[in-house]
């Protein structure tokens, strides 16, 4: 696969839209919390072994360790109250990785791509031919 700046570029710009990094034709999302199995368009197979994904929730709270830190900072310049403070960051922190989950989980996809290709499903090989011509 080539990774020149261009296609690091669009693999990540598929996966901030929450489409397959492969192909960008499909959702990866199948409804709230869930990543589908595959790609509907290009077969390619989102849903691997147990503790694939650990890098992606790894990702997300990393993420939110960030903005809650962020969100500490901008308080203590604007904000005098500790409990208005408190409850402000309580707030960022809960809700930021209900946000960021299907972003973490793309982007961990997107990153699994971009280095050693997803597997694509055996009976969509097909499909991945067409991709390729």
């Amino acid at each position: 696969m080539k990774r020149d700046p261009r296609t690091i570029l669009l693999t990540l710009w598929r996966c901030l839209k929450l489409t397959c990094p492969a192909c960008g034709k499909a959702s990866i999302v199948g409804r709230p919390f869930n990543v589908n199995e595959r790609c509907a368009a290009c077969g390619v197979i989102f849903k691997r072994e147990e503790g694939f994904f650990v890098g992606a929730i790894m990702a997300n709270v990393i993420a939110t360790e960030a903005t809650i830190l962020i969100a500490y900072f901008v308080c203590l310049f604007l904000i005098s109250n500790e409990q208005t403070m408190l409850t402000i960051l309580f707030i960022v922190g809960v809700t930021f990785p209900l946000f960021f989950y299907h972003h973490s989980w793309a982007l961990w996809l997107g990153m699994d791509h971009l280095i050693e290709g997803l597997p694509y499903s055996k009976t969509n090989n097909q499909n991945r031919q067409d991709l390729h011509d």
